[in-house]
C-alpha cells in the first residue's frame, strides 16, 4: 500500500484477517463481535492509523471527545441560548457537541438518544421530554455518563442542572400582590414537566404570601407553545371576574400572550400587569419591557458540560444536582 494513500477497512479486514463486515460491525457497533476477533480488528486499527471516522479513532483511543445533546430546540427560545452556552465551554475542554432535537416527543427522543450513543459520544446532555422515564432509565442503566439539563426529576441516581423554580416564581407574584393585585391569573407550562409544576407550585405559593385565596378559574395551561399561551389568555380574560395581573411561566408562551392582549386592545402595565419567566433577548425590546425572572443560561451550560466531563472523568462519583438561582428583571410591564 503506498504511503500516501490512507488506510481503509478493506486494508483493516486484510490485516487482521476478518471480512469487511466484520471490521464494520466492530466500528459502527451494529452486531456482537467475539472478543478475540473485536481485539484483531483494533490491533488493525491502531497498527494501520486507521482514522476513517470519529468512530474508529474513539475505539483506539477509548473517546471521541464529543457530547451529544438532546434537546428541543422548538420547546422554548431559551434553548437556542442555553445551546450556545453548553457549545462555548465544550469547545474550550476540547470537545465538540453532536445536537438532536428531541421535538419534545418521547419517541423522537428515545431515537435521537440513540443515534447519539450510536456515534459514541463520551456522554449525553439531556432535555427530558413530557413524561420521560424510560429513557433517562435505560442511559443510567447502560452507565452512559447523563447529565438532565433544565428540567429536574426527582432522581437521585443522575446528574442534573437548572433553575431554581418555586421560591423566584413565588416571588414574581409577591410582587403583583404587593401592587396591590387580587386577581393574578397564571399561564402555565405544558403538563407532566417538572418546570410547569414547579412553577405553579410556586404561583400558588406566591398566593399565600401575598394573602390571596387559590383559584382555579384564574389559572390556564398554555402547554408551553405560543398559540396555547394565546389560546390560554382567551380563557381567562373571558371569565366573568377576569385577572388583573398575569404570570407567564416561559417565553414561549410570552409570544403569544402579548399578541393575545393587544388584539383585546389591553395596555400591558396599565389594563392589565403582566411578569414572565426566561427573559429572552426581546425582553427589554418590547413596550413596555417586560418584567421577567431571568435564568442564568451562561452558568447553566457550563455547569452542565463541566458536571458531565467529572461523570466522563470519574464514572463512581455520587450524583450531583444543581440548582441555580435566577434573578429578577424588574421592568415596567408589572405597572410599576
Amino acid at each position: 500500500m503506498p504511503k500516501s494513500s490512507r488506510p481503509t477497512q478493506r486494508d483493516i479486514a486484510g490485516l487482521a484477517g476478518v471480512s469487511i463486515t466484520t471490521v464494520s460491525h466492530v466500528v459502527n457497533g451494529t452486531r456482537q463481535v467475539a472478543p478475540e476477533t473485536r481485539a484483531a480488528v483494533l490491533r488493525a486499527i491502531e497498527t494501520m492509523g486507521y482514522t476513517g471516522d470519529a468512530i474508529a479513532r474513539s475505539l483506539v483511543t477509548g473517546g471521541t471527545r464529543s457530547i451529544g445533546v438532546a434537546i428541543s430546540l422548538l420547546a422554548n427560545p431559551y434553548f437556542a441560548a442555553l445551546m450556545q452556552a453548553i457549545e462555548r465551554e465544550a469547545a474550550s475542554a476540547g470537545y465538540t457537541v453532536l445536537l438532536a432535537d428531541t421535538h419534545d416527543a418521547i419517541a423522537t427522543e428515545q431515537d435521537t438518544v440513540r443515534a447519539l450513543r450510536s456515534r459514541r459520544v463520551d456522554g449525553i446532555l439531556l432535555t427530558p421530554s413530557p413524561g420521560d422515564g424510560a429513557v433517562i432509565g435505560e442511559l443510567v442503566s447502560l452507565g452512559v455518563p447523563t447529565v438532565l439539563l433544565d428540567r429536574l426529576t426527582t432522581r437521585t441516581d443522575v446528574d442534573q442542572v437548572g433553575v431554581e423554580n418555586i421560591q423566584s416564581t413565588s416571588a414574581l407574584t409577591e410582587h403583583l400582590a404587593s401592587l396591590g393585585h387580587r386577581r393574578i391569573g397564571l399561564v402555565s407550562g405544558a403538563a407532566g414537566l417538572s418546570t410547569s409544576e414547579e412553577r405553579t407550585l410556586g404561583y400558588r405559593l406566591g398566593l399565600g404570601r401575598g394573602g390571596l385565596p387559590w383559584n382555579a378559574h384564574l389559572v390556564a395551561s398554555g402547554h408551553s407553545t405560543r398559540d396555547g399561551g394565546a389560546a390560554a389568555v382567551r380563557t381567562l380574560l373571558s371569565a366573568p371576574e377576569p385577572p388583573t395581573a398575569l404570570v407567564v411561566a416561559n417565553d414561549a408562551m410570552m409570544v403569544g400572550v402579548l399578541h393575545e392582549i393587544r388584539a383585546h386592545g389591553l395596555r400591558i402595565g396599565r389594563d392589565l400587569a403582566i411578569v414572565g419567566y426566561d427573559d429572552c433577548e426581546w425582553s427589554d425590546l418590547v413596550e413596555p419591557p417586560l418584567t421577567t425572572m431571568a435564568q442564568p443560561i451562561e452558568e447553566i451550560g457550563r455547569g452542565a458540560v463541566r458536571l458531565l466531563l467529572a461523570r466522563i472523568s470519574e464514572p463512581d462519583r455520587p450524583p450531583t444536582t444543581l440548582r441555580l438561582p435566577p434573578h429578577l428583571m424588574h421592568r415596567a410591564s408589572c405597572g410599576c
